[in-house]
């Protein structure tokens, strides 16, 4: 991969997680969904994490049909099950993404717009050594360092809390992996004002020296282009 400039006049934090081992391309899949909605709870755009929310309105839904009965749903009842059904749509796309193509960045962008956002928060996969499942780290253990690392960084308590504003989910991906739901943004330059956070993740240890770094398995980086997801997650407060 080609060095990067650096992206911003100040100094950005930056989380690094070293992985004992090669990972899966699932695992890989599973940190940017997990990150996702580490983000939007932290950043007061989910009143709960998204696990707890999903089961208190599932099961709010299903308890005697409440939901239905009523005259008009409640409108924090219906900021939920949008925000909810807008995530899990994100969330099974993204699955979709990195069955397709190798995805070394994936950007989650609040407020403002993709081009200006009040945050960012960079996922950086380029140093993530990909093995297969028999060889390869539990995903569980590796999501359990990945959380510990952003818990110890401790990059979240200093912040003032957000109001509710769109999310937008932006990755890189090849150019030709044939995905037909996030829309290819050929020209998008990452944005260099507003806060950033940057996650990076690399593999390192006793590794098969046949396993390659995913930035050189591809013989050409400039076949991977910035992919935007066509909705905006619109957080909420209770």
């Amino acid at each position: 991969m080609r060095p990067r400039r650096s992206e911003l006049p100040v100094v950005c934090p930056l989380v690094s997680v070293v992985f004992p081992g090669t990972v899966t391309r699932e695992s890989c899949c599973l940190f940017a969904c997990e990150l996702l909605k580490h983000v939007m709870h932290q950043r007061y755009q989910l009143p709960l994490p998204y696990e707890q929310l999903a089961y208190f309105y599932r099961r709010a839904a299903k308890d005697g049909d409440v939901i239905k009965k009523q005259a008009s749903m409640d409108l924090a009842s219906k900021k939920c099950q949008q925000v909810l059904m807008q995530l899990e749509g994100v969330l099974q796309h993204l699955e979709v993404m990195f069955s397709l193509t190798l995805v070394p960045r994936v950007l989650i962008l609040l407020g403002g717009n993709a081009m200006s956002p009040k945050e960012l928060y960079e996922l950086n996969l380029e140093g993530i050594l990909e093995g297969s499942a028999e060889e390869s780290l539990k995903t569980a253990s590796c999501v359990r360092k990945l959380f510990h690392s952003l818990f110890v960084a401790d990059v979240f308590s200093e912040l003032q809390a957000l109001p509710a504003m769109g999310t937008v989910v932006m990755l890189q991906g090849h150019r030709d992996c044939g995905v037909d739901w996030f829309r290819p943004k050929l020209n998008y330059k990452v944005p260099t004002r507003g806060r950033k956070l940057t996650v990076n993740l690399s593999c390192d240890g006793d590794i098969n020296m046949s396993t390659s770094p995913a930035q050189h398995v591809t013989s050409d980086w400039e076949d991977y282009v910035w992919f935007q997801a066509p909705v905006t997650l619109k957080g909420f407060h209770e």
